[in-house]
């Protein structure tokens, strides 16, 4: 194997594999990046078993063809540190990668391509073409409501739901749930569901970086398949049932609140300071016209905010984790947003003033 190519268009897809690769591993291969050159094509695969990725580059100069696994972090600093416009030369001599950049050089130890693992492919069950930014903002709606490390491990992931012409992401930590829908071209007429993994869905919105370019995702049986013009990404999916999440939507909330949404979030920020570092309570009392906001901690500090908002129900007191509602608020893209509640004890449903293809519910605190 033998190729040469400009530093920036190796480090790229570099970055983006490495970020894949586990630090600690039991098998050493998986530290490495998988390195192969057919006609004018490089490729570079990354994996942790659970989550695969292939990026692409195509040569400007003819290339010996070849495959060998390299240890991912070191060859990435290594392309990192040279300077910027330079021409690396890259080849396999006797087990050996030789690495060469101007004045510089570089040897590294090799792993053969063989040992590497590769995701098992399985037939893909379902199809569809989608806009890279619609469903980057799928994923940046919804996923800061993931569990980060919760027994029910299905929770530490992300439903993404099909059915005819739409696509859904849930995802709930069980004191709080985000939900977003967009339109897609799925012909599929019965939902079909699947749980990405957390890893799985933090990586892919890295990927989706080009505002006009499509991606192609493929929903298996036990993978999900991403691929745009420079890359494939696959995930294992998490074997579970979600939770049935419209059960959670609260019905019937008779207590709307329409406010600005800026002006709120800078509120319940002020009012955060001083809330309980481990709990992060913080009351609202609600009455026609305005909502006043508390919070204070152990210490005996009390923070309070008054805020004018459009309501016109009757009095009411709650108490919520100010954090879900800053969370909620700072995905949100709309001037105003609406709350709407029914009583102290039940959960908040808040969206986005004239805009219904997200909602979140946040649970009530005891305070």
């Amino acid at each position: 194997m033998h190729f040469t190519i400009q530093r920036e268009a190796l480090l790229k897809p570099l970055q983006l594999v490495a970020g894949v690769v586990e630090r600690r591993q039991t098998l050493p291969v998986l530290s490495n990046v998988l390195l192969v050159v057919q006609g004018q094509q490089l490729s570079l695969t990354g994996t942790d078993l659970e989550v695969e990725l292939v990026g692409r580059v195509q040569l400007e100069e003819p290339a010996e063809p070849g495959e060998i696994t390299v240890p991912a972090r070191k060859l990435m600093d290594i392309c990192k540190s040279l300077p910027n416009d330079v021409l690396i030369d890259i080849k396999v001599d006797e087990q050996k990668l030789l690495v060469k950049a101007g004045r510089s050089r570089f040897t590294l130890s090799t792993l053969p391509a063989n040992d590497f693992p590769t995701v098992e492919e399985g037939p893909g069950s379902l199809t569809c073409n989608l806009e890279q930014s619609k469903l980057r903002r799928l994923i940046e709606r919804t996923s800061f409501a993931m569990a980060q490390q919760d027994v029910r491990y299905y929770l530490n992931g992300m439903l993404l739901e099909v059915s005819r012409n739409t696509l859904r992401a849930v995802s709930t930590d069980g004191h709080r749930l985000a939900l977003c829908s967009m339109s897609a071209p799925i012909e599929q007429e019965d939902r079909h569901q699947v749980i990405v993994p957390r890893k799985g869905i933090l990586e892919l919105a890295r990927l989706l970086t080009d505002p006009e370019g499509m991606v192609s995702i493929v929903l298996g049986q036990h993978h999900i398949r991403a691929t745009t013009g420079e890359f494939t990404f696959t995930s294992k999916l998490v074997d579970g049932k979600f939770p049935d999440y419209e059960r959670v939507l609260p019905k019937g909330g008779d207590k709307l609140v329409v406010g600005d949404r800026q002006a709120l979030r800078e509120a319940f920020s002020r009012t955060a300071i001083l809330s309980n570092e481990k709990y992060r309570g913080i009351r609202l009392q609600l009455a026609a016209g305005q909502l006043k906001i508390q919070a204070n901690n152990p210490e005996q500090e009390e923070a309070e905010e008054e805020i004018s908002v459009d309501y016109e129900g009757s009095s009411l007191e709650i108490g919520f984790n100010v954090s879900y509602l800053l969370d909620v608020l700072g995905v949100m893209t709309t001037e105003q947003v609406r709350l709407i509640l029914s009583d102290s004890n039940s959960s908040a449903l808040l969206q986005e003033a004239g805009n219904d293809d997200s909602s979140y519910v946040v649970m009530p605190m005891r305070l």
